[in-house]
This record gives structure tokens, C-alpha cells and sequence, in this order.
């Protein structure tokens, strides 16, 4: 108890008293044995459970049976934690997979390595805002609107915070893959993203009852928004599907597609016994003027989002004809369609709407709080949704 007391204090020292810090999960999917990390910008200071090891430069660390195992000067000394603890506000590391081998990657603040059941488990304790900011750069890009940067930084703060318990057998709050948020580097290369986590600072979306919204997003959603039983089987009261023009004429608001008609009607045939004998060319031709939960008519039982999954089609949002011996398929979208639409709210913010305005327009009846003033979250903590 007094070991993991004092590895604590090393951490909240030298961080800023109003900071939020998140742990996120690193090669959360790797069974990683080996690392490097090594001083990036700034510099750090390597702890072996309560023991300075001294100043960084690169460490080598392995896992160990009974530990993390750190070598220096040829030997190998073996520790339950391991703690790179930065010296500066603006350090960052790099780190890089040896054993299995990754490209090298970059992050901001603390890391805590501790021995896993089959690997290392490695942990980025990181500010709230320098997440934020890496997670909107590994999931958007550069080039953006401001406001549209705000309404993702509002999206990811409020997945992180309604999902800080997601991984808490592991360890950590989230981690670093697409089964939270995708979260590769630190940010690099769009400063006007940090400007807009900063702007929107503490900023959540939460429903009437002041609950945190499941904060869904896709790239696009072909001009129509998809209620999210069609996807997960379960309504939700903020998420009424509706026409969305703001996306229609961008990049990836429609999509072709040609499937040999064997394949799709013996996929038909042997998963749900729909075939020519029975229904004839009906089940190579289908026109979806709205979005469905099911291909051609729910007797048949074909959900729209096993043929999207079974033919690793963009989306589930689509119109199908028989031509030349193929099936032709002519979609709209990309991703299942759920909440905010990537590309419509950029669109938006193009046009002047705030991120307020774009988050209200995905979201019905929904408001934008600051869960750090906000009553309800004084009272029941972080993350405890």
C-alpha cells in the first residue's frame, strides 16, 4: 500500500493542480514483450517502483515472468512498476515496439509499465485535453473548420468520460484502439485542434436527464441518418433517425458496388433461405428510398447490416439491381449512419454553425453541460456513468 501511496505522489506532483488525467491502454490488442522508450521532447525521469533510475534517454524494457525488467549497463534489474514521470510540461517520448516489432510512436506526459498476464501493460497517464487532442488527429486529419474540431473534441470527452470504467480489469479507463477511440500518437500536426479542445474545455453532451449520451459517429450518413436498432438492436430515445442534406454532395455520400449473382444469391440461400425458387428476381432487385433494418421486407428476415458486413460493403444504406450477370449495388455513406455524420457536420461548420448547433442538430433534445460545474457530476464523480 505505501508503494503504490508514493508511486501516486511521484505522479500528481508534477501535474498541474486543475488537470484531468485519463490512463489510456497502449498496444491494448498486442501481447507486447518488449519496448523502447525514449525522450522525445523535454525529459523524464525513470522510477523502478520507489527507486530513481535517473534521467531518460532510451530504456530498454522486457517482460519478465515475475516483472518488468529494465536493463542497464548490461544488467537486467526486474521491478513491479515502472514510471517515466516528466520534467517539463510539454515533454513527450517515443516509443516503439520490439518484441512484436510496431513503428514508432509518439505521446505526451506520464507512463506507468506494470507486468501483465502474457505481456507488458503499458499506460499513458495523460492530461484529459492532450488525449483529446491526439484522439481527434488520429480519427479526423488536418484541414478542418474550428467549430467542427469542437463538436468531435465534445463527441470524444464524452465517450471518455461515460467510458472510464471500460477497461478497468485491465488497469486503465480506455485504450488506444478502435474499440474505444483511436488514439496513435500524440498530436503532431493541427494545432488549431488543441486550440478547439481547449475552447470547448470540459464541454460534455448529456441527455434531459443530464445522463451522458452514447456519443455515436460515422463518416458519413448518405443524406439519412439510421435509427440505431437497425445496427445494435436497441432504440435510443436521442438518436431519431431523420433527412441530414448537409452531406449529400460530399466525398463519400455515395458508392457503387458489383457482386457476382451466384455469390449473393447463395449467401441469400444458405444463411437465410431466401431464394430464386421462392421470390425469383425480387431477391436481386430492391429499392431503398429510406433507410431499413432489413433487405427488400422484414418476412424475409435479412438484415441490412449482415449483407454490409458479409460483402464489406461501406455502408448498410443501399439499392440493389441485377445487370450483366452481377448485382449491382448502388449505396449511400459510409460507416452505420448512428448520431453525428462526420461529413455533414463539417459541412455545417463551413456554413457557420457553432459546435453547439451541430452537436443539437445530431442529437435531439440534448444539452451542452460542463461537467466540471455541473451539479450532477459533482455529485456522482468522474466517470461514473
Amino acid at each position: 500500500m505505501l508503494r503504490i501511496l508514493m508511486l501516486s505522489i511521484l505522479l500528481l506532483g508534477v501535474a498541474p493542480a486543475q488537470a484531468q488525467e485519463i490512463r489510456v491502454g497502449i498496444f491494448h490488442e498486442l501481447n507486447m514483450r518488449g519496448i523502447s522508450l525514449s525522450a522525445n521532447e523535454g525529459s523524464y525521469e525513470v522510477f523502478g517502483d520507489t527507486t530513481s533510475l535517473g534521467m531518460l534517454e532510451t530504456v530498454n524494457i522486457q517482460w519478465k515472468s515475475n516483472g518488468v525488467g529494465v536493463t542497464t549497463n548490461g544488467v537486467v534489474s526486474v521491478f513491479d512498476t515502472l514510471l517515466l514521470i516528466k520534467q517539463n510540461e510539454t515533454a513527450s517520448v517515443k516509443l516503439k515496439g520490439i518484441s512484436p516489432t510496431t513503428k514508432q510512436h509518439f505521446y505526451e506526459d506520464n507512463f506507468e509499465v506494470t507486468h501483465g498476464p502474457k505481456g507488458l501493460r503499458i499506460v499513458n497517464r495523460v492530461s484529459m485535453n492532450n488525449y483529446l487532442s491526439g484522439v481527434i488527429e488520429s480519427e479526423g486529419g488536418g484541414g478542418r473548420h474550428l467549430e467542427y474540431y469542437k463538436v468531435q473534441a465534445l463527441m470524444s470527452r464524452t465517450y471518455a468520460i461515460k467510458n472510464s470504467h471500460r477497461h478497468s480489469k485491465d488497469g486503465y479507463n480506455v485504450c488506444d484502439g478502435t474499440h474505444c477511440q483511436a488514439y496513435h500518437n500524440k498530436l503532431r500536426y493541427t494545432p488549431k485542434i488543441r486550440t478547439a479542445v481547449e475552447e470547448s474545455e470540459g464541454m460534455v453532451l448529456v441527455d434531459q436527464n443530464n445522463k451522458l449520451v452514447t456519443s455515436y459517429f460515422s463518416a458519413n450518413c448518405g443524406g439519412q441518418t439510421c435509427d440505431a436498432s437497425y445496427v445494435w438492436n436497441t432504440s435510443v430515445s436521442y438518436l431519431e433517425p431523420f433527412i441530414d442534406t448537409f452531406c449529400i454532395h460530399t466525398r463519400q455520400a455515395t458508392w457503387t458496388k458489383s457482386i457476382d449473382r451466384y455469390a449473393w444469391r447463395n449467401y441469400l440461400r444458405d444463411q437465410f433461405g431466401v431464394t430464386e425458387a421462392k421470390h425469383g428476381d425480387l431477391i436481386y432487385n430492391f429499392q431503398c428510398n429510406d433507410r431499413t433494418a432489413f433487405y427488400i421486407h422484414p418476412s424475409l428476415g435479412v438484415p441490412m447490416r449482415d449483407l454490409r458486413t458479409k460483402f464489406r460493403l461501406k455502408s448498410a444504406y443501399f439499392s440493389t439491381r441485377l445487370e450483366n450477370g452481377k448485382v449491382i449495388l448502388e449505396g449511400h455513406g459510409f460507416g452505420h449512419g448512428v448520431g453525428l455524420c462526420q461529413e455533414g457536420a463539417m459541412e455545417m461548420a463551413n456554413q457557420g454553425y457553432d459546435y453547439t448547433q451541430i452537436a443539437r442538430f445530431y442529437f435531439h433534445n440534448v444539452k451542452v453541460l460542463d461537467w466540471r460545474r455541473n451539479q450532477f457530476f459533482q455529485q456522482t464523480g468522474f466517470g461514473s456513468e
